[in-house]
């Protein structure tokens, strides 16, 4: 991952990314017996880069979730992923438009707009 700013966003985007992916993968299970709903992990692991000012150390790790099985043996807890997919909307957002304030400022600083 590249050290600047737009490595870090583009980074997080990443992250968001997998999260939203295997959410939409535990939410298309929800009625499949025997299926473990799965998690995935980046912030702490790029908090941790950054302080240490090597945001190449940072990493997305993906992990089976906890939550008890019911008794067809999955585990996939539909409020839960409803309310984790709202977020993960949110984050994508929010860090597309953090990412995307950059190249404006950028483009700008180059001479051109800053729209």
């Amino acid at each position: 991952m590249d050290s600047g700013i737009i490595g870090v966003l583009q980074f997080a985007l990443d992250g968001v990314s997998a999260q939203q992916t295997a959410t939409a993968n535990n939410l298309a299970n929800a009625e499949t017996p025997g299926f473990t709903a799965s998690d995935v992990s980046f912030e702490q692991s790029l908090q941790q880069a950054i302080t240490s000012s090597s945001p190449a150390a940072a990493s997305i790790a993906t992990t089976t979730d906890s939550a008890t099985p019911a008794a067809d043996g999955n585990n996939v807890d539909l409020g839960t992923q409803l309310i984790a997919s709202q977020e993960e909307t949110l984050h994508y957002s929010s860090l597309s438009e953090a990412i995307n304030s950059q190249f404006r400022l950028i483009q700008g600083v180059a001479g051109g707009s800053f729209q």
